[in-house]
């Protein structure tokens, strides 16, 4: 019986996998295509939400599955819940990786306009990097990573905060172009977002490899206990 909970674990793994490098993928994509005003791969990213959608339902379906077949306890119904957790956090950066893409389109109406446009690359790149480090922390059961991921998430809100301020200054002087900054501070929104949701799967990490519940920026001591 053991046996099979392994082996239905070590697939429910690999899909989770799956969807990660598709979330991932996608947000990088979104972004990219922000920044190069490329329509056609933002158009391409809103098609693919479907497939992490379906993903996400089958992860949850096999999870339940398992459930109901094993009945896990201890380490093992934690490294279920934690799966659940997961996976629903990485269906939801899909999502805000279709929210950048669907203002793409309305972007380009203001290219070659803007005299002030507001950078997201260092944002995405810390937010990015966040999502990268907790699906590595995830496959290579990284505790430390996780806690890193924890501590990079004030980096990114800083950040977003800064866009707020750049845009209410931008607007208060001109607002011919508020369509266009009404649309960044939607970017920014949904990147400080991603940067949440990879906290949260960093939390969701350390819930399952050490069993101890860190939430609400409440960091405490590192725990150096095996």
């Amino acid at each position: 019986m053991k046996e099979h909970f392994v082996a239905a674990m070590t697939n429910l793994r690999r899909m989770l996998n799956q969807i990660a490098a598709d979330a991932e993928m996608a947000l990088n994509r979104a972004v990219k295509s922000v920044a190069e005003y490329d329509c056609a791969v933002a158009a391409e990213i809103i098609r693919n939400d479907e497939q992490i959608d379906i993903y996400e339902v089958a992860i949850e379906e096999e999870c339940l599955k398992i459930l109901a077949l094993h009945q896990p306890v201890a380490g093992d119904l934690r490294n279920l819940i934690a799966v659940l957790k997961i996976n629903n956090e990485i269906e939801r950066i899909g999502d805000l990786a279709v929210n950048i893409a669907s203002r793409v389109p309305d972007l380009t109406r203001y290219r070659g306009r803007i005299s002030k446009p507001i950078d997201f690359t260092k944002m995405a790149d810390v937010a990015c990097g966040m999502l990268k480090k907790t699906l590595d922390a995830f496959t290579y059961h990284d505790v430390d990573a996780a806690y890193e991921v924890l501590r990079e998430d004030d980096k990114v809100d800083e950040l977003h905060k800064a866009n707020y301020a750049a845009v209410n200054r931008i607007l208060l002087s001109d607002s011919s172009s508020c369509g266009y900054y009404i649309d960044c501070l939607t970017i920014s929104r949904s990147i400080e977002r991603a940067g949440d949701f990879a906290t949260n799967i960093a939390e969701d990490i350390i819930y399952l490899e050490k069993g101890k519940i860190v939430r609400h920026g409440e960091l405490g001591e590192r725990p150096n206990e095996p």
